[in-house]
């Protein structure tokens, strides 16, 4: 078959076995293989060993364990719950400021774990206990935790940011530095809707009660391991002087000996850490084999550049392009896993995002948040699920909670559009760039 046939039939079967219930690996990987044959004959299957090889074996991939065993370690401690205890001591006084300490701590955690799920669990573990005893509402309070998660991995370093930094052949020290200043901005404002919301209408959530000055600052003397991780980490990067491959390998070992030395972690944790970093880092790569090949059949077709060819010959405002690479996101998010939508959209759009002459770096802050609200979005939302079964509440109950921020996540999208400074002004200020 042609190369434009078999990429519809690649993307039409890899949709049939997803609906089925097959495994997001083994649907890319048995559907490009066998349109593969068809397409390519024999030669495709050397084709499949030499590029799973070339993956596996590439060293860019290198600070995606790094980072991955460091999370792990960090979920194995009481990091986020010191972070969620200190900006409730802060918040204490303010209508809704659990929620926001919630979302704060969320933030905090993000700077360490650099991952959604466990950033949510991590936090949610300690602040659902605390919206139950303040009589918070259930739905707001798990939906800002739900929105939250997507601060994991916007505030470097993130394995999301990885997997597009090598993919679109990205800086990643550049673009880890670009989701500093957008991740804080979205922080706040996430923060800021159950402040609002609360202060409307106090039934959904009072304010906690005073707090003492001695025990706001004394709680702040807890929070210094994200601190010193996110300081190594970043700045480090920043100043020029690691790469993320080596910022990674310091922040596991300052992240191991602060879990051992302040936090009591024994062999055991640690051996539970390692493990779950094995399995976490096998199923993406998995994911990324299949993917590969799947991404390979389809751009046999030379799709991306007929795209890039139909918006120069359209005349198309560039920033209505973007709007609509950002619209055609976050409906795929609700319907496929985010790997899969990396893989076959990446090859896609850079292309075009460079031919209208966007800078990279502020795309790759876009995509990754486009990404992250995708998680969130059902029916293929996996946080929405994560809250879902793990806090026990109706898909129904939580979605309501959801809205409100999630209308803040789409403006913050918006205003990063329109002011891309927000995400270029500490990447350009970066040493040795």
């Amino acid at each position: 078959m042609d190369y434009t046939t078999a990429a519809i039939v690649c993307v039409a079967g890899m949709l049939f076995f997803l609906m089925l219930g097959v495994p997001i690996a083994y649907s890319l990987g048995f559907v490009s293989v066998i349109v593969g044959l068809f397409t390519f004959g024999s030669v495709c299957l050397q084709k499949v060993g030499w590029m799973t090889f070339q993956l596996l074996f590439n060293l860019n991939w290198t600070p995606l364990p790094l980072f991955t065993l460091m999370a792990c370690v960090i979920a194995e401690t009481r990091i986020g719950e010191d972070l969620y205890r200190a900006a409730r001591n802060w918040l204490s006084r303010v209508p809704g400021g659990l929620i926001s300490a919630s979302i704060m701590g969320e933030a905090g955690m993000a700077a360490a774990l650099g991952a959604s799920g466990p950033t949510i669990i991590a936090v949610g573990k300690v602040a659902v206990p605390e919206f139950e005893r303040y009589n918070y509402s259930k739905a707001l309070g798990l939906g800002g935790l739900t929105c939250g998660g997507v601060l994991g991995p916007l505030i470097p370093p993130s394995a999301t940011m990885i997997i597009f930094a090598i993919l679109a052949n990205a800086p990643l020290g550049h673009l880890f530095i670009a989701g500093v200043i957008p991740g804080i901005i979205l922080a706040i404002m996430l923060a800021i809707v159950p402040i609002v919301l609360c202060s409307r209408n106090p039934s959904l959530g009072r304010a906690a009660g005073a707090v003492s000055w001695s025990e706001r600052f004394s709680s702040l003397r807890r929070v210094w391991p994200v601190v010193l991780v996110m300081t190594c980490i970043l700045g480090s990067i920043y100043l020029g002087i690691a790469t993320p491959t080596e910022a990674g390998g310091v922040g596991c070992f300052i992240v191991v000996v602060v879990a051992v030395s302040v936090f009591g972690l024994r062999l055991k944790g640690l051996y539970r850490a390692m493990i779950e970093t094995a399995l976490i880092n096998a199923m993406i790569l998995i994911i990324l084999v299949g993917a590969t090949f799947f991404a390979y059949v389809v751009g046999s077709s030379a799709l991306a550049e007929r795209l890039a060819d139909l918006v120069q010959t359209l005349e198309i405002p560039p920033i209505l392009v973007v709007i609509c690479i950002m619209l055609a996101l976050l409906i795929l998010g609700c319907f496929i896993e985010g790997i899969t939508i990396m893989m076959l959209t990446i090859p896609l759009f850079v292309p075009m995002v460079l031919a209208m002459d966007y800078d990279l770096l502020w795309f790759g802050v876009l995509y990754v948040t486009n990404m992250e609200i995708a998680l969130i979005t059902p029916p293929m939302g996996i946080n929405l699920f994560l809250v879902r079964n793990t806090f026990d509440i109706e898909t129904g109950e939580l979605l309501k909670g959801i809205l409100p921020f999630l209308a803040v996540l789409v403006l913050f999208l918006i205003i990063m559009v329109l002011f891309p400074p927000l995400s270029l002004w500490l990447p350009n200020m970066m040493i040795g760039r």
